[in-house]
This record gives structure tokens, C-alpha cells and sequence, in this order.
């Protein structure tokens, strides 16, 4: 069996650390997968890759916008013609590789998976729907990574048949369970936030900030990622004398040890898919404090705290309530540990297989 993935390029994201932690698994479990870039810029994510010799396809470098040129289109072609099955990951790579299909003829199995509750494409239904409808059919199976994501791609498509599927995401459990706390000895009574996430318009690092200013000045935060917000959250930073509270880490690898020796993992965004980093949180047995939005509701909710969108009052109270009650604290960090068991990457290579297979007929 031969499967290709294919996205739009390997920035950071939770869609490309999916891609970065499962391809070297499939390939472990005997299936044949390589990987197509958009866009190949040679990120920490590609290297890792590259490392571990899997096969990468890329079409340009450079500049990101690029990927939305559909000429990209007929040098998709040549690649369906190589392999049975096509995952694809992303808009616009999305509608590429449907409008490839059509135009070859090509016989080859598509399958989509489906990232997020919320786009440009769905807010705008009235303009989208017809193409969208059109553009999904082309494809053999819809997943989505949970069923939130599931609900609203199908009232978005209005369609209800037997193309979707909700394989929720997984990380690798024991590289995070097992990582040591390297930080608490120098702490000197230093509380310590962090969010892992890319600086974009569906993360809301903003809201983070403002609630420093309702915690005490021993409370300081980690912000670990990159994108086009961060330059505006460090200016928020500024405005609000937060400079020796707040840290911007950049791009990291040492993300397991980086969450393990913080104290309470926070994922605020706007919008949400999944939140792969709140399980990446809730794995090293940190509690982990959530936007009370779709995605995130259904995977923190009922073992980490929710907290109202963009409401820094409410989400500096839940901080400080887990920090003034170590046996609640010690509860969330328990219900947290639990719940990450559920999200093992191999439960969701296990899915995908035998999804790869019923498609097939093998």
C-alpha cells in the first residue's frame, strides 16, 4: 500500500506536527507513505523528517502565498498516477488535489481530513457552499479529528452519508509521560504559564497576556511559537509593563521538557479544531486551563477548566483557583493525565489502517 500526504508545508502547526510525529509510525507499521510540500521551506519540522529519511516532495520554496497558484494543479497530476491512496490536509491543497483528480480521470482513493470548525470558506457559506459541495465530492472519505469539526463540515456541506468519519489526533504518549521536570529547582517561587502555539489569527495569545495583569507578579508566562500576531502580543506586552513577566521563545524542540517544567499549560484561541498542545499538556500531567470553545470544549472539557473566549478576568480566576487549592490542582493534573491516555497516537494510526484498507477492499 502506498499513501501520499499531502499539505501545504511543514510551519509550525498541529496539522504539521501530526504529519512530523505519524509518517515515520505508518511507515514502522508497513505502510509505504511519503509526503508532498506546497510549499518546502526547510523548517525545524522538515529537518526532523529529512532526518529520518522519509521521502519529501516540495514545488516551491520561498514565499508562502505561492501555494494558492492553481497551476499547482497539473504538477499534482503525475502524483496520483504513483500511489493508491491521497491524504490530503488544508485549503487550498484541498481543492488542488480534487480539481487533479477530476481533470485526469485519475482512479485514486482521496481522503480529507478535516483540521477545523471554522474558515473563511464556511463564514461565507452563501459564496462557498456550491463549490465546496463539489470540490468534497471528489473525495472518497471526509475525516474529521473530532466530532465537532464532524458536525459543522456536515451542516456547512449539508450532508449526511456515509463519507465522514471522526479519527480524533494523537500524540506519542511516553515522549511527554516520561520527560523529566528540568526547571524546579531554580524556580525561586516563580509561577510559570505557557501556551504552545503558532502566533495566528485562531490562537488568541492576547487574551493570555491581558490576564497577567490580574495575577500576582511572581505569576510569569512562556509563549512558544511563531507567526504574523507576534509582533502585535509583543506590543501588548509593552503597553502593559509586562516585559519581565513575559517570554517569547520562538520556534522550540524541547517542547515536552518546556511544558513540564511549567506549572499550568494554558491553550487560548478563538477557534479550535482539536489543540493538539492541550494534550501535549495534559501528557506530561499538567492541568491544563482551555478556551470554552468547539474543539477544545470536547477534548479538555470534563478533565481540565474551561474558560470563557477572550475573557482575561475569567481566566486569571480559574488560574488562580487551581493555584490556591493544591488538592484541586492536583485533581485537574490526575483527570488531565487520564484523558491524554485517550488520544495515543498509535490508537489513531490503528484507524487510519484500517481505514486505508476498507477503501482499498483489502
Amino acid at each position: 500500500m502506498r499513501v501520499l500526504q499531502i499539505t501545504n508545508s511543514l510551519h509550525t502547526g498541529g496539522t504539521e506536527k501530526l504529519l512530523v510525529d505519524s509518517i515515520p509510525i505508518f511507515r514502522q507499521r508497513g505502510i509505504d507513505v511519503d509526503l508532498l510540500l506546497l510549499n518546502g521551506d526547510e523548517t525545524p519540522f522538515y529537518k526532523q523528517l529529512k532526518d529520518k529519511n522519509i521521502t519529501i516532495y516540495n514545488f516551491t520554496k520561498g514565499d508562502i502565498k505561492k501555494i494558492y497558484n492553481p497551476f499547482l494543479i497539473f504538477r499534482i497530476i503525475p502524483y496520483l498516477k504513483k500511489y493508491n491512496i491521497i491524504q490530503v490536509h488544508l485549503f487550498p491543497v484541498l481543492y488542488w488535489v480534487a480539481l487533479a483528480k477530476f481533470l485526469s480521470m485519475s482512479k485514486v482513493k482521496l481522503v480529507f481530513t478535516e483540521h477545523s470548525t471554522n474558515n473563511r470558506r464556511i463564514n461565507q457559506k452563501r459564496i462557498w457552499r456550491f463549490f465546496d459541495k463539489l470540490i468534497y465530492g471528489e473525495y472518497d472519505r471526509i475525516i474529521s479529528i473530532t466530532s465537532d469539526v464532524d458536525a459543522n463540515i456536515k451542516k456547512h456541506l449539508s450532508a449526511r452519508n456515509n463519507k465522514f468519519q471522526v479519527i480524533n489526533n494523537g500524540i506519542n504518549l511516553s515522549q511527554y509521560s516520561n520527560t523529566l521536570d528540568t526547571n524546579k529547582n531554580g524556580k525561586n517561587n516563580i509561577i510559570t504559564l505557557i501556551q504552545v502555539a503558532g502566533f495566528r489569527l485562531e490562537k488568541d495569545q492576547a487574551t493570555v497576556i491581558r490576564a497577567l495583569k490580574y495575577l500576582s507578579r511572581n505569576i510569569c508566562l512562556l509563549l512558544v511559537g511563531d507567526g504574523i500576531t507576534r509582533s502585535k502580543c509583543e506590543q501588548l506586552t509593552n503597553e502593559f509593563r509586562l516585559l519581565d513577566r513575559v517570554s517569547f521563545l520562538g520556534i522550540r524542540a524541547d517542547i515536552p521538557q518546556l511544558l513540564k517544567s511549567s506549572d499550568i499549560a494554558i491553550i487560548s484561541s478563538n477557534w479550535e479544531g482539536f489543540g493538539l498542545t492541550a494534550v501535549e499538556g495534559m501528557a506530561v500531567c499538567k492541568p491544563v486551563v482551555a478556551s470554552d470553545v468547539p474543539g477544545l470544549r470536547e477534548v479538555v472539557g470534563g478533565a481540565g477548566i474551561l474558560f470563557e473566549k477572550g475573557n482575561e478576568k475569567d481566566l486569571a480566576e480559574k488560574i488562580m483557583l487551581l493555584l490556591s487549592n493544591q488538592e484541586l490542582y492536583n485533581k485537574v493534573s490526575y483527570a488531565c493525565f487520564e484523558r491524554a491516555k485517550q488520544y495515543d497516537i498509535n490508537i489513531m494510526i490503528d484507524k487510519y489502517i484500517e481505514l486505508y484498507k476498507k477503501i482499498l477492499d483489502i
